[in-house]
């Protein structure tokens, strides 16, 4: 009895000791490996371009709103440029084996059938379209026509699932095919109004270039540039690239930022939003990347991202919820409508979207998983059927169950490209992309430029 009596207390012990020690490993995320929780992410996010997706186009919707309220009566309207990272999704999706090749191969034709006969100007795609029936909606009154940068984003995915079934049985190959064509149909030429040396964002065809919004660096656009000189057929010549994107020059600024070296003029700000590390580099490999404007495209991004979570670290306007765990400004959904948050008190509003960090965790992959462990910590608040909410305030208690898809798309491609690099090797494996790399003046870290090797 007396043996019994002791093996009690003893079993309490190991009990509450268990419990203290599962609190220290970081609650509910301390049972997942890294990789477990890189997985449940990525396919949870992965959904909102499978599951979620408008029926008819099988593009990504704009926005989901989990409350079902749609100002804007836009719950099948689609998005080009967060189709196009969806697109990619996609493939990382069909590449962990959340849906079979066979599905990602249908999925992808339908994208592709839509592609083909949906609103297109000058071979430019307009921001949005009405899923069911490919007509332009107008982003804004005069925005109702080709948006170059939107088109880049969705070419830079089509190229890579070029790639991906290229080399695959007869009706990949004729994807592929159909692919390559939607492709080579696309005159940058023309975006240069009048064949000067920088590349316009928007053309109507009613309001023709009134936007009047030419694209200098440094911002997202970077790789417009790169595939208007890479284009086989309205292919842009190489000083196109270097006085309008580079303004001849001009684009290099070397300066700190919470006594963090960058080298780049970032538009408009001393450091931009994180979806500006993040939109180009989603197909274009970051790694040993340069060019005559910056010595180390991943050590310049890099740089941007550890500004960002230095600024919230120091939390300069004293939010609730900064700190190392939870960092990231970038445009989102904000408390006011829809803001571009970067790190500087005039932008910073005290919301955080989980896009910045965890999409940069191919730049601070701890920073990152740290991050991430700690949203999927705070559960259903922020976690929902498509992955993280697109944005939320601690200090407002403001807790939105609304996604937008240009926000969902970089998640789900990055953490594929920290898992296997899968997007880079495709992206950059298309031979087109490459001649435009080179014609460019881009070069590896070995100081050999780009090749096909």
């Amino acid at each position: 009895m007396k043996s019994v009596n002791l093996y009690i207390p003893l079993l309490l012990l190991l009990f509450l000791a268990g419990a203290c020690g599962t609190k220290k490993s970081d609650g509910v995320s301390g049972a997942l490996s890294d990789d477990a929780l890189l997985d449940t992410v990525q396919r949870r996010t992965f959904n909102y371009f499978w599951d979620g997706a408008e029926p008819n186009s099988g593009l990504a919707r704009e926005r989901i709103h989990m409350d079902g309220v749609y100002p804007e009566n836009d719950q099948n309207v689609v998005t080009s440029g967060g189709s196009g990272f969806g697109i990619m999704a996609v493939l990382a999706g069909i590449h962990r084996g959340y849906v079979t090749r066979e599905e990602g191969l249908a999925r992808m034709e339908r994208i592709v059938s839509f592609l083909e006969t949906a609103d297109r100007f000058h071979g430019a795609y307009p921001h949005w379209w009405y899923g069911d029936t490919g007509r332009v909606k107008p982003f804004g009154q005069k925005d109702n026509g080709g948006d170059l940068v939107e088109t880049a984003f969705i070419m830079q995915a089509l190229l890579a699932v070029h790639q991906y079934y290229a080399g695959g049985n007869p009706q990949e190959k004729a994807l592929a095919a159909r692919i390559d064509k939607l492709w080579r149909e696309v005159d940058w030429n023309f975006y240069r109004q009048g064949d000067q040396n920088v590349l316009y964002w928007h053309w109507s065809p009613e309001y023709g270039w009134e936007m009047d919004f030419p694209v200098h660096g440094y911002n997202e656009c970077l790789i417009m540039y790169i595939l208007a000189a890479a284009s086989p057929t309205h292919g842009v010549p190489a000083a196109v690239y270097h006085e309008g994107w580079a303004q001849n020059g001009a684009i290099v600024s070397p300066h700190k930022v919470e006594g963090i070296e960058l080298h780049l003029r970032y538009q408009g700000t001393e450091a931009g939003p994180l979806f500006w590390a993040q939109y180009s580099f989603l197909g274009l490999d970051p790694n040993g990347l340069k060019d005559e404007y910056c010595p180390d495209y991943f050590g310049e991004m890099r740089n941007l991202t550890l500004v960002n979570r230095a600024y919230c670290i120091r939390n300069p306007k004293h939010y609730k919820g900064f700190g190392p765990d939870c960092w990231g400004l970038t445009a989102s959904y904000s408390t006011d409508g829809y803001a571009a948050h970067s790190p500087n008190e005039r932008d910073d509003q005290g919301v955080i979207a989980p896009t910045a960090a965890l999409s940069s965790i191919v730049y601070t992959p701890e920073y990152s998983l740290q991050v991430m462990r700690h949203l999927y910590d705070m559960g259903d608040k922020v976690f929902g059927p498509y992955g993280f909410y697109d944005a939320f305030s601690e200090t407002d208690n403001w807790y939105p169950q609304r996604y937008l898809a240009i926000d969902q798309g970089p998640i789900a491609v990055m953490i594929e490209n920290y898992r296997s690099g899968l997007l880079w090797k495709l992206f950059m494996s298309h031979p087109d992309v490459q001649q435009g790399l080179r014609k460019l003046g881009f070069q590896l870290s070995s100081d050999t430029p780009i090749s096909a090797s």
